[in-house]
């Protein structure tokens, strides 16, 4: 035994200790916990040893007797052996300073005790000028066993605890009511199941302090690994959070070009899921969305064109994962030229393995390259890929497997060919793309047996965790299968901190850091130079920007989200008037019109269907255009393919975002408070299959 690894007492001293009242509590109160081994966290294999700039946390773990692991922080004391280079606080804070030299770190509990080594060396390559060159800090971990905790923790699991690591449901409604607090049956459904995460949903998240509850009561549900609490919080159209920063989007980035924008945009994210303990946020979309037609992507995407994709994707997942919580690059191979919706449909990308290299796959091997922390895969066919065919239970017909269910995808090509080393989810598997052509307890095997890591949203819990059981004990799936997925799995929870706790955080102080991080004015600002420089001014007939006299009339037309866009425009301009339809105007609505010194009017769109010239909202925006003597000014408040359906509008802006921010922005623009600045980051066709204007098309002041 080493003698780190535990206090040696002179055996000729043990029978005098072991009757003293002091010595005897403490020997009881560890063997009544169970621990048998305190390590250094840093020293596991699995967990990244950063020193960042010399300044850094490590943190300990106590092992236990049945395998599993928890943060260690009561009663530990740190020491360093050699302060003159680097020097350790109560909590485990290092501090290097500065000179070189080697330190060993300890720790100890009073029983168990173990060290890291810090070595300080100075550093050439990073010298500037004369001079001492700085000084580059590593750690170096000490090696053995005892710090195999992760495949210790599996050898000690049962089969149920290891498929519970898997599933992750969602509890967005309980018996009709949107679950927003802990309930007993959903904290028992937790512990009978093992759970090793949830997904939360707009429903769940209302408010600061109520969502730092949950999350909290989640993990306290757990009774030996910490949860992946997650969530989709990608900004724009689909934002969770209903207390959150309102960030504009994919699209709005794509827009701005800026890498440094996208970043901030994932730390302010990230920052704000953080402070509320959600440690798995299920963004960004790296789809590339090259198809105008796509329903499900769309804004979601940073854009068209895979270089801008990847390198304003890795900006944000770099910008969330520095936070500590833990990013997804989604939908694995790619759903962005899609013209179905895989929530109603199954969709298929029909190109061949060098295609899909260039395109599709190009921002995903990136991030993968990068160390993003989960992909996420889509319910998505790509017969070139894979050209497996099964029988549909919908109408018995033969379809192509989708990519979620696919070894050839999952495992040849993302694992072994791509070399991805991190944790795959599975997209939702309630959607029907799924739901329509397989049963649930079949989709959730063919799942495994591809290589996912994590089944989310499986339908109906205990009906898949008991098809998973029986799976495994059947040899339908390997039990090694499960015990790779298990790996990753704690693997990542290790890295990212995502503990049980022996003296966790007192929720009162959990909320009120959560009070000041989420909402942030720091994250506003962010929040509004993302929107104002995403704004894109695609056409200005001499329209823009709007000067009018206090007396003169400004009309704001439109349906949905109007009032957002009227409000803006009103801050502006006093003399504004609001006309909500999302059809003609009626002859007394024409009458308002009349005299105005323009007409702004708003559309929103998320299919084909509604941006074709037939639509009423589209043919409201053309009578507007034929009959007002007015200039008539287009805001596409969502899809910047709006224009399409209304070309000979006087002057057209894009702002990718229903988001309050967004609204200001194109306001601002539209009375010349700010420069448009944004450019396409796609292409807008014609109805003649040619190019209406085209990527990277821009105008400005």
């Amino acid at each position: 035994m080493s003698m780190l690894r535990k206090v040696m007492i002179v055996p000729a001293l043990i029978a005098a200790l072991l009757v003293s009242p002091l010595m005897t509590g403490v020997v009881e109160a560890i063997t009544e916990k169970g621990i048998k081994d305190l390590v250094i966290l840093q020293n596991v294999p699995e967990v990244d040893a950063e020193t960042g700039s010399g300044a850094f946390q490590l943190k300990a773990l106590h092992v236990y007797a049945e395998g599993h692991f928890m943060l260690a922080s009561k009663n530990l004391q740190w020491s360093s052996s050699n302060k003159t280079v680097a020097s350790v606080d109560e909590n485990g804070h290092v501090t290097a300073n500065g000179k070189p030299g080697r330190t060993f770190i300890h720790v100890s509990d009073g029983t168990y005790s173990d060290r890291i080594a810090i070595d300080v060396k100075p550093d050439p390559a990073a010298r500037k000028g004369k001079g001492k060159p700085p000084v580059k800090v590593m750690i170096v971990k000490e090696k053995g066993s005892r710090y195999s905790v992760i495949d210790n923790a599996i050898a000690s699991m049962t089969m149920k605890e290891k498929v519970g690591q898997m599933l992750m449901p969602d509890f967005r409604n309980w018996k009709g009511k949107n679950v927003t607090e802990m309930l007993p049956e959903i904290e028992q459904l937790v512990k009978e199941y093992h759970l090793g995460g949830v997904i939360l949903f707009r429903e769940n998240v209302v408010t600061t302090e109520q969502t730092a509850r949950l999350v909290s009561e989640y993990q306290a549900a757990s009774e030996k690994y910490g949860l992946f609490v997650t969530i989709d919080q990608e900004g724009g159209v689909v934002t969770r959070l209903q207390s959150g920063t309102d960030m504009p989007g994919n699209m709005a980035l794509g827009a701005t070009r800026s890498e440094e924008l996208a970043y901030k945009v994932g730390k302010s994210i990230g920052e704000e899921l953080t402070s509320l303990g959600i440690n798995v946020n299920f963004s960004p979309v790296l789809d590339v969305n090259n198809n105008p037609d796509n329903p499900v992507i769309g804004v979601r995407s940073f854009g068209e064109v895979p270089e801008l994709v990847a390198k304003l994707g890795l900006a944000y997942i770099k910008g969330i994962q520095g936070t500590g919580t833990a990013a997804t690059a989604k939908h694995f191979p790619g759903h962005g030229d899609t013209a179905v919706d895989s929530h109603l449909g199954l969709p298929e990308v029909p190109y061949d393995k060098d295609r899909l290299k260039q395109v599709e796959l190009y921002p995903f091997q990136k991030g993968m390259d990068a160390g993003v922390d989960m992909i996420m895969t889509a319910h998505v066919t790509f017969p070139k890929i894979d050209g497996t065919k099964v029988i549909s239970q919908k109408d018995g017909k033969e379809i192509h497997l989708p990519a979620t269910l696919s070894y050839k995808v999952l495992t040849e090509l993302m694992r072994e060919e791509m070399g991805y080393e991190g944790v795959i989810t599975t997209d939702a598997l309630n959607m029907q793309a799924i739901t329509d052509h397989f049963g649930s307890v079949e989709a959730v095997i063919r799942a495994v047996n591809a290589g996912t890591d994590i089944v989310l949203m499986p339908v109906g819990l205990e009906s898949a965790a008991n098809g998973l059981y029986e799976a495994v004990r059947s040899g339908e799936i390997p039990e090694e299968r499960i015990e790779a997925s298990v790996k990753r799995i704690l693997a990542l929870k290790l890295k990212r901190g995502i503990l049980k706790e022996e003296n966790p955080q007192p929720i009162e102080e959990k909320i009120a850091t959560a009070l000041q991080v989420v909402g942030s004015e720091e994250h506003k600002q962010v929040e509004g130079e993302a929107s104002e420089k995403s704004v894109t001014l695609i056409k200005n007939e001499n329209v823009l920007p709007l000067a009018p006299a206090a007396g003169e009339l400004i009309v704001v037309v439109g349906n949905s989200y109007i009032e957002e866009l009227f409000n803006a425009v009103k801050e502006k301009h006093k003399n504004t008037l609001l006309i909500k339809t999302g059809n003609p105007l009626t002859k007394a609505q024409l009458d308002q019109v009349e005299g105005a010194k323009a007409v702004i009017v708003g559309t929103t769109t998320s299919t084909v269907a509604q941006r074709l010239p037939s639509d009423a909202q589209m043919q409201m925006v053309n009578q507007l255009v034929d009959e007002a003597n007015a200039p008539v000014i287009a805001v596409g408040i969502r899809n910047p393919y709006d224009i399409m359906a209304y070309p000979n509008v006087d002057a057209y802006l894009a702002q990718y975002s229903f988001r309050t921010a967004s609204f200001k922005a194109a306001s601002s623009v539209i009375f010349g408070e700010i420069a448009p600045a944004g450019k396409l980051p796609v292409t807008i066709p014609n109805y003649a299959g040619g190019i209406l204007y085209g990527f990277g098309h821009g105008l400005t002041y």
